[in-house]
């Protein structure tokens, strides 16, 4: 498998792009606007036909790339099925599998961040038949968790979140690698890690939001959040497909 993040460090931004160098298709998760050139050049470089381009969720803090990506590469532009956006746009849904050649990849709908949040679990066939890693975007984060606010809803948005990570995240193997949308710098969580990766199981042990009863998690997670994004709104219109 080839595996390469793309971390934005004055923002707190990861990107990745991964595939299978076999077969030479591959997948770019959360790109950044700015950043679009970089994805195309590396994947040029190691031989990837990017297929797919997802985001995991309609960010609120950064301008997506995916679309502009999508239509240079000619790759499906993803999102899970129920995101509210006013462009087309290949659906995702909860236990769909996306296949990159040897490289697998698994959609877990984990709404809490947002409604249409999802999280990827990867496996690479070569290395063995069980996953490998977890693109979390906004849902688990290194030390932390994504803020349940910005849609609005704060604490029905927090309960959700407890379920997902409950039901789809925290019962994986404890070895699997989680690779976060976010680090520290960003303001979609409180107490993020500068180290932008970690395990299941570093988290479990860890995360002091993860040993909150589900009443603590939804009072600390909905009440203890930072300021919102700088041009969230705007950011938020171009995302959509809004922007006038």
């Amino acid at each position: 498998m080839i595996f390469r993040p793309f971390y934005r460090d004055e923002t707190g931004c990861a990107a990745y792009v991964f595939g299978c160098g076999g077969v030479g298709i591959g997948a770019v998760v959360d790109p950044y606007e700015r950043d679009v050139e970089a994805y195309t050049e590396f994947a040029g470089v190691k031989g990837l036909r990017l297929t797919h381009v997802i985001d995991t969720h309609v960010h609120a803090d950064h301008r997506s790339g995916g679309r502009l990506l999508a239509e240079r590469t000619g790759g499906r532009y993803c999102l899970h099925r129920s995101a509210d956006v006013a462009f087309p746009f290949e659906p995702l849904d909860d236990g769909q599998e996306i296949e990159l050649g040897n490289t697998r990849v698994r959609v877990l709908h984990t709404p809490g961040h947002t409604r249409e949040t999802i999280c990827l679990l990867v496996t690479d066939l070569r290395r063995g038949p069980e996953p490998w890693f977890l693109l979390t975007g906004d849902t688990l984060l290194s030390g932390a968790v994504g803020r349940p606010d910005l849609p609005g809803h704060a604490r029905e948005n927090a309960a959700m979140l407890h379920a997902s990570l409950a039901s789809k995240v925290l019962g994986l193997p404890g070895e699997i690698e989680v690779h976060s949308a976010h680090f520290s710098g960003s303001v979609c969580g409180v107490g993020m890690s500068g180290k932008p990766s970690t395990t299941v199981a570093f988290e479990k042990r860890w995360n002091p939001l993860l040993s909150l009863t589900r009443d603590e998690f939804i009072a600390r997670t909905a009440e203890d959040i930072p300021a919102k994004p700088a041009d969230m709104e705007a950011i938020l219109r171009f995302n959509q497909g809004r922007a006038s």
